[in-house]
């Protein structure tokens, strides 16, 4: 699993203005499977997206975000061994 940490680097404005393209590709993501779990960091400074697949085909599909290709947002990109879930959430251990 990856954790892909969003942090904005231009003013809230230009994210707000992005935001509509930006979350038509966050959809895109779970339509292709590939995002778990998503939403805005508190305060409000970036995000956060839960993410399963290969590091090269998350890589790929963050450099399309129009946060990314605008310069809005950078992106950080941890990737997890899940050992140990709460009761439901077994689909996220990892399998490795």
């Amino acid at each position: 699993m990856f954790i892909l940490s969003l942090t904005y680097v231009k003013p809230q404005e230009e994210a707000d203005r992005l935001m509509e393209p930006h979350m038509a590709w966050v959809n895109g993501g779970y339509d292709r499977g590939m995002f778990l779990a998503s939403g805005r960091k508190v305060p409000r400074t970036g995000g956060v997206i839960l993410a399963n697949g290969e590091r090269s085909e998350i890589e790929a599909y963050v450099a399309a975000d129009p946060f990314a290709i605008e310069g809005v947002a950078e992106y950080a990109i941890s990737e997890v061994i899940v050992t140990r879930v709460a009761a439901g959430l077994e689909g996220l251990k990892s399998t490795v």
